[in-house]
């Protein structure tokens, strides 16, 4: 990576950086979203490793009594962005908050700064207070998303995926009701329309909203009565390679007590996850609980099941031979939902786009399984676009162009803890 776009990044950061936490970007998202801090820390662990700790310890300031992180926190009133704290009902909480959490990438985000940290003491004392919250973190998700005890943990809204609008959430996601109050999105005040979720799609997306709101959050309530319950292979994937980051941590440093439970929870994903392998599209696939049905798309979380470790080797070869069709199969890759899907849009957020985040979690799971030569084509990809385009939030998969927000601090983050490797 150039010398030029490396200083470019770390502006990025810098500019967006709001004394303790990163906005993803200027106006589109004046707050502190949860993946999107995890993965940022990593890029400002290259420039200054005191901030990239911070960024962590003030996300885990907004944790909630019950160990869940909310995927947005309002550290201060903006009027860019909707829905806010008094649309979620998070208002009482430590830090003003949303109300459902996001893909559990903290712990290995965590390993990756212990790991590479030149500051021991600073790194052994953060981890110290961070640890407790972790596991606090992962046990809510095993806990209060799988009550059952099947090895799986459901997702209760598309945000909650961070993959909001994929197509593989439109089935589920039309058993819905629409909200039946008028509201103003914001986003379309910054982003052009056609890269951005449709109103039939945001309409239910406000009605979760109400609906977990309406019931004060009552987690068995909500498992029971919730429209939308989806086994989501992302969550579970990345929260599956998560508590084994979390895990070797708590080799590191003393845990809060004993953590064999989550070796226990660990064990019945192992079991369970084969129901949702599909020979037929050469990838495991999420399921709508409600139906009991695939949801059959074929997107980027599909091969995530590769990033913790969850795939049989002829699993893994099945899967990469799909990734290594998929690269070639648009100009710039990989696209977030595969080319081939009727309801493919190469820059319409996540039914087509490119993101380099994800491209680098595929990385790391094809790596894990000896794929180094498609790990590396997988950060050539995603080099093309920032060459092509720019730092921006996403990426069209046909032209190249950049998507969405641009001077994006995850993409930032990524080209300079990925990219410049």
């Amino acid at each position: 990576m150039s010398a030029t776009l490396r200083q470019a990044a770390a502006e990025i950061l810098r500019k967006n950086d709001r004394s303790g936490y990163t906005v993803p970007t200027h106006g589109l998202y004046p707050f502190q979203w949860s993946w999107d801090s995890a993965i940022t820390a990593l890029g400002w662990l290259k420039l200054d490793e005191t901030r990239a700790w911070q960024e962590c310890e003030t996300m885990f300031r907004g944790q909630w009594a019950n160990g869940m992180l909310p995927h947005i926190l309002f550290h201060k009133n903006a009027a860019s962005y909707f829905p806010g704290p008094d649309v979620w009902g998070g208002e009482s909480h430590p830090v003003p908050s949303s109300a459902i959490s996001q893909p559990p990438v903290w712990a290995t985000a965590v390993r990756i700064l212990y790991n590479s940290a030149a500051d021991r003491s600073l790194a052994d004392r953060v981890l110290r207070d961070l640890l407790p919250k972790l596991v606090a973190y992962h046990r809510w998700w095993y806990r209060e998303r799988d009550p059952e005890g099947t090895g799986l943990v459901c997702s209760y809204h598309p945000w909650e995926s961070g993959m909001d609008n994929s197509p593989a959430w439109d089935q589920p996601l039309s058993n819905v009701p629409e909200v039946d109050w008028t509201y103003h999105r914001r986003d379309l005040s910054h982003v052009d329309s056609d890269q951005r979720p449709k109103k039939p799609e945001y309409d239910r997306y406000l009605f979760l909203v109400d609906f977990y709101k309406r019931h004060e959050f009552n987690s068995r309530y909500i498992y029971e009565h919730c429209p939308y319950k989806v086994l989501d292979i992302g969550i579970i994937s990345t929260l599956h390679r998560a508590s084994q980051d979390l895990l070797h941590l708590c080799e590191l440093a003393n845990p809060p007590d004993d953590v064999t439970d989550i070796d226990m929870y660990m064990a019945r994903t192992g079991d369970a996850i084969g129901t949702l392998w599909s020979e037929q599209s050469r990838c495991f696939l999420s399921h709508d609980v409600l139906t009991n049905e695939p949801l059959d798309e074929i997107t980027t979380a599909t091969v995530l099941p590769l990033l913790g470790g969850l795939a049989s080797e002829e699993q893994a070869e099945a899967m990469a031979a799909l990734i290594r069709d998929w690269i070639d199969a648009t100009p710039f890759a990989l696209s977030s939902t595969h080319p081939s899907s009727p309801r493919y849009e190469s820059q319409r957020y996540w039914r087509g786009p490119v993101w380099l985040h994800i491209n680098w979690l595929i990385a790391l799971g094809l790596e894990r399984y000896g794929k180094q030569e498609l790990a590396v084509k997988l950060r050539e990809a995603a080099r093309d676009c920032v060459l092509s385009a720019g730092l921006w939030e996403y990426f069209d998969a046909e032209s190249g162009a950049g998507c969405g927000g641009d001077d994006f601090s995850w993409t930032a983050a990524i080209a300079l803890h990925w990219l410049d490797a």
